[in-house]
């Protein structure tokens, strides 16, 4: 396997299992994750040997928290219309023609939550938080993490996950169709490898097939979200979205209609 330096890749029984390893940023991405990212997925999903994928956060605390502020300041220096190849990134779970399981512990916020929302199923811990942060910090997902959002949840849901910016449990989660299943955490790994066998023991050109179907109902989102993510890159150099990094840098209430620098009691949240 490659050497990897943010994330592992396990292939074992049939079984791809991706995992953010950088736990001490609450597996927020940079970058070089998302490189590593889109490699192994390709390299998993074009793996005759695999029949499917889980994507995971190391440790109990996040699943992800999205894009890591400490490395974004107008930019995120990586590949991409914002430094980070966040379109390659959705397109490729979207594209390998395996099921793609998101295994949800802790929180999946942000870009996070944007991951769920891709992944072909996601099955969470009783203890999992989602949500949206991007308004809070001067940015926002304008594709898969909007679009393909009210696909899987429905419009008015959508809107309030990104006007609002609240936290959602498991159980809510469940209940407005972005997660499939919850169980109790100490059940989860047990319940994924219960969703991989079941997958493991049906026709792999049937799910491709299925999985295709289901991408070209909403393939037109992947044009959105690259005209999105080109004005997003824009939105970056303005003293709004600076703004907002610097607030959350110093822990402090941005004041986004307001000049610059002043306020207090910030939300640790990541990006969107």
């Amino acid at each position: 396997m490659p050497d990897y330096r943010d994330i592992t890749l396990v292939v074992e029984g049939g079984v791809a299992r991706i995992t953010i390893a950088r736990p001490d940023r609450y597996n927020a991405f940079r970058a070089e994750t998302c490189e590593e990212l889109i490699d192994a997925f390709t390299a998993a999903g074009w793996d005759r040997a695999v029949g499917v994928i889980v994507l995971t956060g190391e440790g109990d605390k996040a699943f992800c928290t999205g894009g890591d502020q400490s490395s974004h300041a107008g930019g995120y220096g990586g590949r991409g219309s914002i430094g980070l190849p966040l379109e390659e990134l959705h397109t490729v779970i979207r594209d390998v023609p395996k099921p793609v399981i998101a295994r949800v512990d802790g929180f999946a916020i942000g870009g996070g939550n944007v991951l769920v929302t891709c992944c072909d199923l996601a099955i969470a811990s009783d203890r999992a938080v989602f949500g949206q942060v991007g308004p809070k910090v001067g940015s926002v997902d304008p594709g898969f993490g909007t679009a393909f959002l009210a696909r899987v949840v429905g419009e008015k849901k959508a809107r309030e996950i990104w006007f609002l910016c609240r936290r959602y449990t498991a159980e809510q989660a469940l209940a407005m169709g972005l997660v499939n299943a919850v169980v109790p955490h100490a059940a989860l790994d047990a319940e994924v490898a219960r969703w991989c066998d079941e997958i493991l023991a049906l026709s792999p050109t049937a799910l491709a097939l299925a999985k295709r179907a289901f991408n070209a109902d909403s393939e037109s989102i992947r044009g959105i979200s690259a005209l999105g993510m080109q004005a997003v890159g824009l939105f970056y150099e303005t003293p709004e979205a600076k703004e907002g990094v610097a607030a959350f840098r110093e822990k402090r209430r941005p004041r986004f209609r307001g000049p610059p620098g002043a306020g207090g009691g910030g939300d640790p949240g990541q990006d969107g």
